[in-house]
């Protein structure tokens, strides 16, 4: 049985997804589809819309065959960490195709473009080197490199989004020479930061947008949706009483900076340095959470790296608690959240094969980066009233979702 791998957020599942489900099936020539998705929090450093098994069920009802969990070191990251996570875990899997959207819609041009940045790398290390010095963002100066060695061009467009996602999944694939084949679809209408609805296919972050401004579904939003996501955010809002957003966050983080010693703040990973000072100095007068990190923001920190490193004072990570993820050849393990009985059938002959074990359940004695995965969901959950919390957490002892 041939699987193709897919890399989501689902944040939510929108129409835009089910044409990329179809139309990667139809080009890889596939008979299983397998996602790997982030769990509570996401890659630009944002907590989920509704959690990962409601998101799941939606999935799984649209075309998905099974559902792994992007571990939480690898998900909130930069996208060259996250493209690591995300491709060792399908490859552990064993998918013989990754399918991508993205703005080129060609692969040749991922390809030969590996293949000039591979040519010219310590050139792009160099620039990148001498604009980080000079203050610039990561993704700014990371495009001034691309640009010095030629990556900018109309073919290869590396400044656009889910170019540079793709790009990255092409190295980690390459890079590791792994028997997986790249395979790209050209994304449909909307733009990944678009911020209003225009059509049917409408991009997550106009959507989300949408629904935290409204708390409701209204049409406009409905009409971008499956059937299924549009139950399960209203099940998910009946069950749990909020859809998340950093506004509901907002007061823990803020006691948490509030009573950290600078020392405590710097140990936190991404916090380098001296922001530490900055984010402490800022929180006196914060009074929401869009207000501190604009507060806080700089040409060089960019609001999307902030986010993340919110997430992880949130979560108590420290630098030293991530510093393992480098030295990692593979993932360590499969998490599993759902499946087809089509994806149960490719399971039971893959496992046989597989080095790394497949969890269902949050089994901590399995690798001590579930320690960070369990401190991730319990902040994820804190912000649900009292009587909703047990029923939630309870999900992460479960079986797999089947459907």
């Amino acid at each position: 049985m041939k699987a193709c791998g897919l890399i989501v957020e689902y944040n939510p599942f929108h129409n835009g997804h089910v044409y990329h489900i179809q139309e990667a099936k139809k080009t890889s020539n596939a008979d299983c589809m397998i996602a790997v998705m982030s769990g509570s929090f996401l890659q630009r450093g944002e907590p989920a819309i509704i959690d990962k098994f409601y998101r799941t069920k939606a999935a799984i009802r649209a075309g998905i065959d099974i559902m792994l969990e992007l571990p939480y070191p690898f998900a909130v990251q930069s996208s060259d960490l996250f493209a690591k996570g995300s491709v060792q875990t399908l490859s552990e899997i064993g998918v013989s195709d990754i399918c991508f959207g993205s703005e080129s819609g060609n692969i040749s041009h991922f390809i030969t473009s590996y293949h000039a940045f591979k040519e010219k790398e310590s050139v792009f290390k160099e620039t990148l080197k001498k604009f980080l010095s000079q203050g610039e963002s990561f993704p700014e100066a990371s495009k001034i490199a691309y640009k010095e060695i030629g990556l900018s061009t109309s073919n290869m467009d590396l400044t656009q989004p889910n170019n540079i996602l793709g790009f990255s999944y092409v190295k980690a694939i390459l890079d590791n020479h792994l028997s997986i084949e790249p395979l790209t679809i050209k994304r449909s209408k909307s733009g990944y930061h678009d911020q209003s609805i225009t059509s049917s296919i409408a991009s997550a972050t106009s959507i989300r947008k949408q629904l935290l401004n409204s708390s409701e579904l209204s049409s406009s939003t409905t009409d971008t949706l499956p059937e299924e996501t549009i139950s399960q955010l209203k099940q998910y809002k009946k069950e749990s009483s909020i859809w998340h957003s950093w506004k509901d966050y907002f007061p823990l983080v803020h006691y948490r900076v509030m009573t950290m010693t600078t020392e405590e703040l710097a140990a936190i990973q991404g916090v380098d340095e001296g922001l530490e000072y900055r984010i402490k100095k800022t929180a006196k007068k914060a009074t929401s959470f869009n207000g501190w990190i604009e507060s806080i923001k700089t040409k060089r920190y960019t609001w999307t790296r902030l986010q993340r490193i919110f997430v992880h004072i949130l979560t108590n990570t420290r630098k030293r608690d991530m510093e393992f993820i480098h030295e990692l050849s593979s993932v360590p393990y499969v998490r599993l959240l759902g499946m087809t009985k089509k994806g149960q059938a490719f399971l039971n002959v893959r496992k046989k094969e597989m080095d790394v074990p497949i969890i269902s359940k949050l089994s901590l004695n399995v690798h001590p980066m579930l320690s960070l995965e369990e401190k991730a969901t319990n902040a994820y959950y804190s912000i649900l009233p009292n009587k909703d919390k047990l029923k939630f957490y309870n999900q992460e002892l479960h079986t797999p979702i089947m459907i």
